[in-house]
């Protein structure tokens, strides 16, 4: 109702305010009138996706319909919606079977493109950046991908059935636990009791992703040696979260549609510190267990340190192969550290044992943070173009120029010229 009695050039800020608000309404119902402390599948979990879908198209339509096309980064050109969607299409974009439950988060244009039957006509890109011709398949098979992440599912569910129940985050908070253990003990069971929490989520969102690829959604083209790729909106990448040497590459793998989502809605429009914005909003689109607030409070103290000494000091540690194995090992000791130290809240949710927790650490890494930050400048982020340069992954300049000549070009019609432009940006730009 909003989109269609609101101009574009406000629409967004007005559904954005009264979706999450929405949002907020029924956490806080949920919460605190029915089951405080208790983790249940209920209404708010599919309401927190379609507060995604929802705010991320209002932008998309702001972008496509109001914004000048050389305003637009990248990323934005390739998902402006140029058209009003119909009603068809809009509850057909947020209420689809594939996604209704637990996500994840697709845009507006791709999955529109699936729709159509347009998202097996991706062209494959070699190399050296020549487009080659598309592949003959019209139908690629989900079968292989849909088995593997199944596999995942299975190993992840009996993971979290057995080892996740011997090893509980709140035991960093009993008495006599943190009354005799040693801090070297502390911290090796603060970090595989956090590692064996996480299996529950590599579960949910490996299963919603096996459910939309099952359907025939997420796919994203041939590599270059003509395999399918079946990640298009894929949540997490275990494999480099389990081994991620900085705070940055533990948050791009994790939960990864949201997180496009919170650059997308928040980081790339923010006015100011455009870092603490998004880790506030974060915490509120999670609820209102004061325990996200203190997690993503203290996430901004570490993302804010960990770049700091990333952009001071690692270059002196790159160029040796040795030296840089000795820098890798290091660091992804303290980013599971950090990580294991800063989510403790979030496992615990409330106030007092989360305090608890960090005043038997002494808020060492609170402290410490704040004293890399006092000690290593860190770099502002600067407007306009180089702002984008910033957030944005490195384009190719062919894709910019051809964005560019196609200003204001796409047709409501979408006709068969229109689509196939779409279809090798939005390709080029996800391969990238």
């Amino acid at each position: 109702f909003l989109i269609e009695i609101f101009s574009p050039h406000c629409l967004s800020r007005y559904c954005f305010v009264f979706a999450l608000g929405y949002l907020t309404v029924c956490q806080i119902t949920r919460v605190y009138i029915f089951d405080y402390g208790q983790y249940s599948a209920d209404f708010s979990g599919p309401m927190m996706i379609i507060t995604q879908k929802i705010t991320s198209l209002a932008f998309e339509i702001h972008d496509g319909m109001f914004r000048k096309n050389e305003d637009l980064t990248p990323s934005q050109r390739c998902l402006a919606v140029r058209r009003m969607p119909s009603l068809l299409e809009y509850l057909s974009y947020n209420c689809n079977f594939m996604g209704i439950l637990a996500g994840p988060l697709c845009s507006y244009k791709d999955y529109i493109t699936f729709i159509e039957g347009r998202s097996y006509q991706l062209q494959q890109s070699e190399a050296n950046g020549k487009e080659d011709t598309k592949y003959d398949q019209t139908d690629p098979s989900p079968n292989i991908a849909v088995a593997q992440k199944l596999l995942i599912c299975g190993l992840s569910l009996l993971f979290h059935m057995t080892i996740t129940k011997t090893l509980p985050v709140e035991y960093n908070i009993d008495d006599n636990f943190r009354a005799t253990a040693s801090w070297p003990v502390r911290f090796f069971y603060l970090y595989v009791s956090l590692m064996a929490a996480r299996p529950k989520y590599y579960f949910a969102w490996t299963l919603a992703d096996a459910i939309n690829n099952a359907a025939g959604f997420g796919f994203r083209g041939y590599d270059k040696n003509g395999v399918t790729r079946w990640d298009l909106i894929s949540n997490l990448r275990i494999q480099q979260i389990e081994f991620s040497t900085s705070f940055k590459m533990f948050l791009d793998n994790w939960n990864i549609q949201t997180a496009l989502w919170l650059k997308r809605v928040c980081y790339e429009r923010a006015t100011f510190s455009p870092t603490i914005q998004t880790f506030i909003l974060s915490a509120i689109w999670h609820g209102v267990y004061p325990g996200y607030y203190l997690t993503f409070l203290t996430g901004v103290l570490m993302t804010l340190a960990a770049r700091a000494i990333r952009n001071n000091i690692r270059h002196y540690f790159v160029e040796s192969p040795a030296v840089k194995l000795c820098y890798d090992i290091v660091t992804w000791m303290a980013t599971q550290a950090a990580i294991s130290y800063t989510v403790v809240p979030f496992v615990l949710l409330s106030v007092k044992p989360s305090f608890t927790f960090y005043s038997s650490c002494y808020f060492c890494l609170h402290i410490a943070s704040i004293l890399v930050l006092l000690v290593f400048p860190l770099k502002r982020t600067q407007k306009g173009s180089k702002k984008h340069e910033s957030v944005q992954p490195v384009w190719s300049r062919k894709l910019e120029e051809e964005s560019l000549l196609q200003k204001n070009n796409y047709s409501t019609t979408n006709n068969s010229f229109s689509q196939k432009q779409e279809i090798t940006c939005r390709y080029q730009a996800l391969k990238q």
